[in-house]
């Protein structure tokens, strides 16, 4: 932290220094995240002068190896690729449909209609990045914006139960901030970073990131508004995950579309400034009892669909409810046959009863 302050940068003395904390920006790394116009928009300074400093920043960063350089090759980008941190998500098949799980230095995008599990996934994985690395996890916190109201520290008592872990401890590990309006979401964002580096936060949960911009931007006139916003926010929410190596998980809402008459009508909030901002796209949608998760967009994964289900521990492989099921009805054998006893018996009084009728009819 001591290498990452401020007043290291050549050129930027106490007074620059002061500006700059009061607009948010506490280090190094906060200059990179938040760029040369934001900071010329924030702290007065004219473009020039912000992008003298932010480009002294970057240098800094190549230097202590926090960021990589200018010109790298494809080899140097595998082997630092293989160092990315990976979060399970407690499901052989969603595991599976990630390649081993949540990615950090990404933003995954899960979208739905209501009930497909969305919150429920982001609950668990709250849980799961607790866990220590050989587990799967990355022994890390989370930072939770709740936009809808939908955090239910219940359901992280109960998912906590079920992995064998201290529940106590896992409420403990995970900051929630509630976001009243889509500019107080944006602002939790934008001083989200000093909390990211102190409490060691690996994963940053938006839940939903659109909900609010789609509630307040109503009607063509403000949509040129409402992207313009939006394109800012789940921009920044991108660069917070690559620069501090934490992985982000937003969940978004989903519209109808009236003019498709064959196959899915369900299409996602936000247009093409959410789709191509996303790393990963991941739809969720009901099949009865069951879920299926299918990979939209990745740069590497294949479009593929896999099968879960929702339960106590939140997002489960579909094969553990079958196994429970099948379970339980093995335990009642005798019940059954009761049952046919029952049945055989009801069977013969009917037969008598009828034999009675038609001797009767005989006479």
């Amino acid at each position: 932290m001591e290498d990452l302050r401020l007043d290291n940068l050549s050129g930027v003395g106490p007074v620059t220094t002061k500006k700059l904390s009061d607009a948010g920006i506490h280090n190094i790394m906060d200059l990179i995240v938040r760029g040369p116009v934001e900071l010329s928009e924030i702290t007065g300074m004219d473009k020039d002068t912000a992008g003298n400093i932010v480009e002294k920043a970057r240098l800094a960063l190549v230097e202590g190896g926090m960021i990589s350089k200018d010109f790298v090759s494809a080899a140097e980008i595998y082997k630092r690729r293989q160092e990315i941190g990976k979060i399970t998500t407690g499901t052989e098949c969603l595991d599976l449909l990630l390649d081993g799980g949540l990615e950090t230095q990404a933003l995954t995008e899960v979208y739905g209609e209501f009930g497909s599990g969305k919150t429920q996934f982001c609950h668990t994985m709250c849980v799961t990045v607790q866990k220590p690395k050989e587990e799967g996890g990355l022994d890390g916190t989370v930072l939770y914006i709740d936009t809808e109201n939908t955090f239910r520290p219940e359901r992280i008592v109960s998912i906590a139960k079920a992995y064998g872990m201290e529940p106590e401890k896992a409420l403990d590990n995970i900051i929630v901030a509630r976001a009243y309006n889509s500019a107080h979401q944006t602002l939790i964002l934008e001083e989200a970073s000093q909390m990211i580096q102190e409490n060691n936060v690996k994963l940053l949960v938006v839940d939903s990131a659109v909900g609010l911009f789609r509630s307040e931007y109503l009607g063509r006139g403000t949509l040129s508004v409402r992207q313009q916003r939006l394109n800012k926010f789940v921009h920044l929410l991108v660069r917070i995950a690559e620069t501090y190596n934490c992985a982000a998980l937003a969940t978004n809402q989903v519209m109808a579309s009236p003019d498709v008459f064959f196959g899915d009508p369900t299409r996602p909030i936000g247009g093409n400034v959410v789709a191509h901002t996303s790393t990963y796209r991941i739809y969720f949608k009901k099949s009865g009892k069951k879920r299926i998760a299918r990979m939209v967009d990745s740069p590497h994964h294949p479009e593929q669909e896999v099968i879960f289900a929702l339960s106590e521990a939140g997002v489960v492989d579909p094969e553990s409810d079958t196994k429970k099921k099948s379970t339980k009805s093995i335990k009642t054998p005798k019940l059954e046959t009761k049952d046919t006893e029952n049945e055989i018996s009801t069977s013969d009084s009917d037969t008598v009863i009828d034999k009675k009728i038609e001797d009767n009819s005989d006479t």
